[in-house]
């Protein structure tokens, strides 16, 4: 008796190992992706994560705070999410411009992220852009996912139109 109780309990518990909750993942897109959808109308603001390939701190953002449920959930509910590698060799059409790569020491760059970040080229950079790819502003540095998740709804929600930074994250 003991024996069938451990043995349906183990079944049981393997089962319900099979039927776990998948979390919400960001779905990112191309630049050329986010602009397509875009140009047909959409209500979401733009979310660009400007990383490099060498960028530790942009993996350890990727792991740590994007995919973390909370975060995943608000930005795809409110943002286009795209991934921009600061140094990309392709051609990006950006407001009537082609952005291109310029070789620059022994890495180079992109123009359109440096034309994002302000020419303050440091990753990772994260960059909030209006519904109609309009620059609001960069946010440099790597954040975790409470930090973050302030900082995405203060430009996600609006409140950025009504409220200085300073007001609304209660910073002296």
């Amino acid at each position: 008796m003991i024996r069938n109780v451990v043995a349906t309990s183990l079944l049981l518990i393997l089962c319900l190992g099979t039927f776990t909750v998948q979390a919400q993942q960001v779905q990112w897109l191309s630049w050329d992706e986010a602009s397509e959808i875009v140009a047909q109308g959409t209500d979401k603001k733009v979310f660009v994560d400007v990383y490099t390939d060498w960028c530790g701190w942009c993996k350890r953002m990727d792991k740590d705070t994007f995919q973390n449920a909370e975060v995943a959930e608000y930005m795809s509910e409110n943002f286009l999410m795209v991934k921009l590698d600061g140094e990309a060799k392709e051609n990006i059409d950006y407001q009537g411009r082609t952005f291109k790569f310029v070789a620059s020491g022994r890495r180079g760059y992109h123009e359109l992220a440096a034309a994002l970040l302000r020419g303050r080229l440091s990753y990772p950079t994260v960059v909030f852009l209006d519904e109609s790819m309009n620059l609001i502003t960069p946010v440099p540095g790597y954040q975790k996912p409470e930090p973050f998740l302030n900082i995405a709804r203060y430009f996600g929600d609006n409140i950025f139109k009504e409220k200085d930074w300073k007001t609304y994250s209660g910073q002296k």
